[in-house]
């Protein structure tokens, strides 16, 4: 039952958020830096918590498994437009260094999958 595990999501996401929006009022920047980051960390070390006391029921660990499915990718996907606009403003660096890291990350992938197999080749 996907409802389970709501309340410890939402609390995540909401002091990570906050917590997100204090380091960029610290840096001086009008954004939230790391929110979405703050707030996965906080889950795991909750669920963890939770786990190790005894506390976590089945249901709501599959609840939280479930939302973490849902949320991960729709947070992710809303960073990622946030501010297309401001690094296309921002001149050729930020477009050169948006266009490095995905081939970095496409590099990566083929570098991982090798490792996985234990350098078989498929």
């Amino acid at each position: 039952m996907p409802i389970y595990g709501t309340a410890l999501l939402s609390a995540c996401l909401l002091i990570g958020l906050s917590l997100g929006r204090f380091v960029g009022f610290l840096l001086g920047v009008d954004a939230d830096v790391g929110g979405v980051g703050i707030a996965m960390i906080l889950l795991i070390l909750g669920c963890d918590a939770l786990q190790r006391r005894g506390l976590m029921k089945p249901p709501t660990e599959s609840g939280i498994t479930f939302w973490g499915q849902i949320y991960v990718p729709i947070v992710v996907a809303m960073a990622a437009s946030q501010n297309v606009l401001g690094a296309l403003s921002g001149g050729v660096m930020a477009i050169l260094a948006g266009a490095l890291g995905v081939a970095v990350c496409f590099v990566l992938v083929g570098v991982f999958a090798r490792f996985g197999q234990g350098g078989k080749e498929p």
